[in-house]
């Protein structure tokens, strides 16, 4: 950070040859080289601190108004709701330095650190943490909870085990909770075989003692690399450790077998779950369908969808994406719209691919309309459709040669939304296609004034749909075609 310093002495003038050098050296030392002739010796000779340092020169701050009092706290909220990155770095910088009597503390710290992990400024939070370090401030663990976990966030998993490690130099014992978040970022990053090593040695090493939430974790890690056998062995360790498998350790274990396709594993793994006294959640029931929707096993799907229901468990939106998909797979495109339904009435937001799938399972049965009330349904429940949504639907009605329908609803859409290309493309397909000419130039010439640059299909489109009209009119577009080519 560059602050404009003003000494309130005055300055002397630079020497203006190198011949005066030596006259200059003659007035800041005297005969015996001591600083005492110098004109501002007794000013500097009566600053015994950094606070009568400071006092002496007037610093520009970062930002203004400045406030006259700083507190940690209020120090905190101005770096936190400072958008610029480097501005709120100047911020912390000029209170630490320059503001009189303030000294920072552990939230500062973890204010700016906060800050820049969410940035990916790591390098700066590397100098922030040894700032912290050097300064003695009495640290918590959260802190280094946030760097491990961003790092695991940005695919850095050895810059996370380091940060896990180095943990004790800053006077801090880790704890269970900093060693889970390290191993959900290996796991997140594919790191397996470190996530067993870190378990096996934790206690020895660092004197951690996992709980049930770290054996899950190991369990994800042995399930994600297809060792089922390694994870059964953890499960039947977990009471001599002290721990109960809960619905989540069972659920890990069962969509290890699913991943493998094995449901007579998985089916053998949920009746355990039910032995033990838990209640499975919509993730178990969920992960059971979508091994057997991905066999093709849509009856068996369905029952397990069923006994979920009568359990009283209330499927959720990754249930009703999983058996809708499987449903429009299947051809039954009735049901996947009744399931989508009953999505929208329960306040769940539908995916853009998830509405373009069951788009396409019912215009493929030939119930265009139902599609189309399906649009309508999701704009009342303002779930505005997007541009995916509508070029699906678009490209249907103009298949079926309901152009002024497909128009119709283009209008409607762009009332809310900004088309994209891709969507006037097809909309301009279809007019080509249906023959309906006038209908896609005025489209062009309207895509063209709104800052949507047409793309290679819309102009190939175009010149087809003229060509076999009437090629004379196809001229014009095929040389503005060649004029955006040759500029471009």
């Amino acid at each position: 950070m560059l602050t404009r310093l003003k000494h309130k002495t005055t300055a002397l003038p630079l020497p203006s040859s190198s011949s005066s050098l030596a006259a200059v050296f003659r007035c800041f030392f005297s005969t015996d080289g001591s600083f005492s002739a110098h004109p501002s010796h007794r000013h500097l000779a009566a600053i015994d601190s950094k606070d009568a340092l400071l006092k002496s020169y007037t610093v520009t701050p970062p930002i203004k108004p400045w406030p006259d009092r700083l507190y940690p706290k209020r120090l905190v909220s101005m770096v936190s709701r400072q958008q610029n990155l480097d501005l709120a770095l100047q911020i912390f910088q000029h209170a630490g330095k320059y503001h009189l009597g303030f000294s920072h503390n552990y939230d500062t710290y973890f204010a700016i650190v906060s800050k820049l992990c969410r940035a990916r400024a790591f390098d700066r939070v590397e100098q922030m943490l040894d700032e912290l370090r050097s300064s003695g401030i009495v640290c918590g663990e959260n802190l280094f909870i946030v760097v491990i976990r961003n790092y695991g966030i940005a695919s850095r998993p050895k810059l996370a085990l380091r940060t896990f490690l180095k943990i004790r130099s800053f006077g801090v014992n880790q704890s269970v909770r900093s060693l889970n978040t390290l191993l959900n970022a290996l796991v997140q990053n594919k790191r397996y075989d470190w996530v067993y090593l870190m378990f096996r040695s934790c206690k020895k090493k660092f004197g951690v003692i996992p709980n049930v939430f770290t054996c899950n974790i190991l369990l994800k890690a042995l399930c994600k690399k297809d060792d089922i056998d390694g994870a059964l062995k953890v499960l039947d360790e977990m009471p001599a450790m002290g721990m109960v498998p809960n619905v989540v350790t069972y659920t890990t274990i069962l969509g290890g077998y699913v991943a493998r396709g094995d449901m007579m594993g998985a089916h053998r793994i949920f009746e355990e779950l039910l032995d033990r006294g838990w209640v499975p959640d919509a993730t178990t029931y969920t992960i059971l369908m979508d091994g057997f929707c991905k066999l093709g096993r849509l009856v068996d799907a369905i029952k397990v969808m069923d006994d979920m229901e009568e359990n009283g468990v209330e499927p959720n939106e990754v249930t009703y994406g999983v058996m809708i998909e499987a449903y429009c797979k299947e051809g039954k495109s009735g049901e996947g719209l009744n399931l989508l339904n009953d999505m929208l009435d329960k306040m769940y937001v539908p995916s853009s691919t998830l509405c373009c799938k069951v788009i396409d399972a019912l215009c493929e049965d030939g119930r265009v309309e139902d599609a189309c009330e399906m649009w309508k349904k999701l704009l009342r429940k303002n779930v505005t459709p997007d541009n995916a949504i509508s070029s699906t639907l678009i490209h249907w009605l103009c298949k079926e040669g309901k152009i002024k329908e497909a128009r119709k609803l283009f209008d409607e859409f762009e009332k809310g939304s900004v088309p994209s290309i891709v969507t006037y493309n097809t909309l301009i397909a279809g007019m080509c296609e249906g023959g309906v000419l006038q209908e896609a130039g005025r489209l062009w010439d309207d895509m063209v004034e709104k800052g949507c640059v047409p793309n290679a299909f819309t102009y190939s489109m175009l010149i087809k749909g003229f060509c076999c009209s009437d090629p004379i009119l196809a001229s014009p577009v095929f040389s503005d075609h060649l004029t955006v080519n040759i500029s471009g």
